[in-house]
């Protein structure tokens, strides 16, 4: 079997880096993750370009909250979940595939489920406010790095990351 070729960056890091399981458009969702027992994200507004909203899901519970980046919550969520979380769950799983959201949110995927929209009616969950800070931070981080030169050497602010082979 042939070895995969990797950037120097991907042979030096302790963290896999996984590739999307389908592009996505980030102009709607350019923000989405897996992180602190939530998929959590950012989303465009459809309605002004200069309005974003913080949604999430939680893991096990799938409560789940919309709010603009300074915590005003979505007009959208009336008892369900708004447009904002099923395009938080759509890109979800193109960027990390049905069966991982599904498994990181405990959920059991129906059969023939393709879709966030899919997913999310299999989740019976309800609204409980979470703050939008944190992960409005790091999405700006996020664009932070974007904005960086490419380049294979280590980012001085990463430094306290140890490379692979490191202090010998």
């Amino acid at each position: 079997m042939p070895q995969t070729q990797h950037a120097p960056w991907e042979r030096r890091s302790l963290a896999p880096v996984l590739p999307a399981v389908r592009p996505r458009k980030l102009a709607k969702v350019p923000f989405v993750e897996l992180a602190d027992g939530r998929l959590q994200g950012v989303v465009s507004s459809g309605s002004d370009i200069e309005r974003v909203y913080v949604s999430s899901v939680t893991a096990g519970s799938h409560a789940y909250h919309c709010s603009t980046n300074n915590n005003r919550p979505c007009g959208g969520l009336r008892g369900a979940p708004c447009k904002h979380l099923h395009a938080l769950l759509d890109e979800a799983v193109l960027q990390y595939g049905i069966a991982r959201v599904g498994r990181y949110l405990r959920v059991d995927v129906p059969d023939g489920a393709q879709t966030g929209g899919d997913l999310l009616r299999a989740l019976h969950g309800h609204h409980e406010p979470t703050p939008a800070a944190v992960v409005f931070s790091r999405f700006l981080r996020h664009l932070a790095y974007l904005e960086l030169p490419a380049a294979d050497g280590p980012l001085p602010e990463l430094h306290w990351f140890p490379a692979t082979g490191a202090g010998r």
